[in-house]
């Protein structure tokens, strides 16, 4: 007989049987998340120990709190650069103040509702950033496998570039030795033995040869920043001052909009594998409170991360339970083994990073988006160059920009403003633009069909067409708006101005206008300046009436026949 424990909507119907299958799922996601915890923690700039007092506080925080049921939480490759910026200009301290204000920010779009706008965020801006992402955390390993020495760090692309090439003649044979090793390891573990991981395996074999084949000639965990503890940090209140908090705003603002997006976008492709939904906004409340708590403790920056969350749905995991199991099973690990964790080369990690880098790269997606040859190659290479050559802070904000900018620009050009008349082969004498001709097209009735919406891109576009028709004075312009599902202030002032000018000499008529632009004309008058009785549901009754307003003394002779009207009404025998 099952036991079920019903704490939680999101812990309905949980039983023992689903407790072993989450207690399995942490333990391996914890056994990898050891060695990712260090390597980003070192990559972003900061002590080992720091990534690790993040997965385990970030992680138990993100499960308990957060809105889906699978997301395993921690640091992730993703904040590598902007964390390692931020520690070369600001220093450690400030990085605490950064990533307690980001929680703030995170806490703050999930109480009021901003999850499901991440989903505006273009995908050439996120794969543009994310592939920045990886080039920038794959270069910045090169010195540690290759074992170089003397090599400073520092906070742009091409400096740190540069340094390894100034340095490469201090390379390091046994360290190159000792990341080949770990590769290997890494690299063939998922073939050979799939539920095994490849990168703790690869740093513990590889520690061993390097401590047994050739001990002291690596630079380790230990030699270059002292010795892990074995235990959790004292809370502490990082020093927050005014000056502070306006110094790293903008920075912690970057690190809530990269781990909203992440962490969503784990949480995504968690629903994707186990046909659920999260729920965004409370996720971005999970985060937030992960992120407010955990520099209280030393940690840095967490986020939801989409191939360790993979992994806990790969290996069973049921409810949130398991993203708590990993998280005190890693603290677990941290206060038996970390004096152990000093002895690891940083030749091993630099595999580690390399490997997740490429995985994280979205080189495939990248490449399909570059063929397009579209605006969104445009955004997706100068996200992804800014990304590499300024920072993601830039790259973020200009890529946005230029992704509106083009979307602004593509949508004014499918805004279609075309002249038409009734096609009597068709049926119900439907409108088409290829009746007209000079020698067929009414002198007195202008017809125009408007596709598209009338915002402020293509607003000028649609008055200067229809401004044509008033030079030649018709009496009468009607507007087909049937196609026009938006319309903005910017388009409303167009359209009036139209309709003022026109009236000083003939009559607007409007058939087809959906309720948003109705709505928008009658609150700003021009409805009333037209009257009701110049709105048609229909473009037949719109021509009806466009034909009592017709000068009968110009239509005698006339030779047009662009309606069905026409005939009696050139022979002066028309009747209504």
């Amino acid at each position: 007989m099952k036991r079920k424990f019903n704490f939680s909507g999101r812990y309905s119907g949980y039983s023992l049987q689903g407790f072993q299958k989450d207690l399995l799922a942490g333990l391996i996601v914890a056994v990898i998340t050891i060695p990712l915890g260090m390597a980003f923690a070192i990559a972003s700039g900061v002590k080992p120990e720091y990534g690790i007092y993040t997965s385990i506080i970030g992680g138990v925080l993100i499960a308990i709190f957060g809105g889906s049921k699978y997301q395993i939480g921690g640091p992730t490759g993703a904040f590598v650069p902007i964390l390692f910026g931020i520690v070369m200009v600001y220093g450690y301290e400030n990085l605490l103040i950064a990533g307690f204000l980001a929680g703030i920010i995170l806490l703050l779009m999930g109480i009021f509702k901003f999850g499901s706008l991440i989903k505006f965020i273009p995908r050439p801006v996120t794969i543009g950033f994310t592939s920045g992402i990886a080039v920038i955390i794959f270069v910045s390993q090169i010195s540690n496998f290759l074992g170089l020495t003397g090599v400073e760090k520092h906070e742009t692309f091409y400096s740190n570039l540069r340094e390894i090439f100034i340095h490469f003649p201090s390379i390091n044979f046994y360290s190159i030795l000792t990341a080949v090793i770990c590769l290997i390891i890494i690299l063939l573990t998922p073939k050979f033995f799939p539920k095994i991981p490849g990168p703790l395996i690869g740093l513990v074999l590889s520690t061993i040869a390097a401590s047994l084949l050739f001990p002291n000639q690596v630079a380790t965990i230990g030699s270059t920043f002292g010795e892990i503890p074995n235990t959790l940090p004292n809370f502490r209140i990082p020093e927050i001052t005014f000056e502070r908090i306006q110094q790293m705003i903008v920075p912690a603002f970057i690190i809530a909009v990269l781990g909203s997006i992440e962490s969503l976008l784990s949480a995504v492709v968690a629903d994707g594998m186990t046909n659920t939904k999260h729920n965004s906004n409370r996720e971005l409340v999970g985060q937030g409170i992960a992120n407010i708590v955990t520099p209280l403790f030393g940690g840095i920056p967490a986020t939801g991360a989409i191939a360790r969350t993979a992994t806990n749905i790969k290996n069973g995991a049921v409810s949130p339970f398991s993203g708590i199991i990993h998280g005190v099973i890693v603290l677990l690990i941290l206060m038996l083994f970390a004096p152990y964790a000093s002895s690891i080369p940083l030749a091993s990690m630099a595999p580690i990073l390399m490997v997740v880098a490429w995985n994280m790269s979205e080189r495939h997606i990248f490449y399909q988006l570059l063929k397009t040859k579209t605006t969104d190659s445009v955004v997706l290479t100068v996200t992804f160059l800014l990304t590499v050559f300024v920072n993601l802070t830039v790259a973020v904000e200009i890529g946005l920009l230029l992704a509106g900018l083009l979307l602004i620009k593509r949508m004014s050009d499918a805004v279609v403003t075309v002249k038409g008349l009734p096609n009597p082969q068709h049926k119900n004498d439907k409108i088409d633009e290829n009746m007209v001709s000079s020698i067929h097209d009414c002198p007195q009735i202008s017809i125009y069909t408007i596709d598209g919406p009338l915002f402020f891109g293509a607003a000028q576009a649609f008055e200067q067409t229809i401004m044509k028709a008033i030079d030649f004075k018709p009496k009468v312009l009607l507007l087909r708006m049937g196609k026009v599902p938006f319309m903005d202030t910017t388009g409303e002032a167009y359209l009036t101005s139209i309709v003022k000018d026109f009236s000083r000499h003939g009559v607007v008529l409007i058939s087809g206008i959906k309720p948003q632009p109705k709505k928008l004309l009658i609150n700003t008058g021009l409805a009333d300046l037209l009257g009701e009785e110049h709105f048609f549901e229909h473009t037949g009754d719109a021509i009806n009436s466009a034909l009592e307003h017709l000068d009968r003394d110009k239509c005698l002779g006339c030779k047009h026949f662009a309606f069905r009207e026409c005939t009696a009404l050139s022979s002066g025998t028309y009747e209504k």
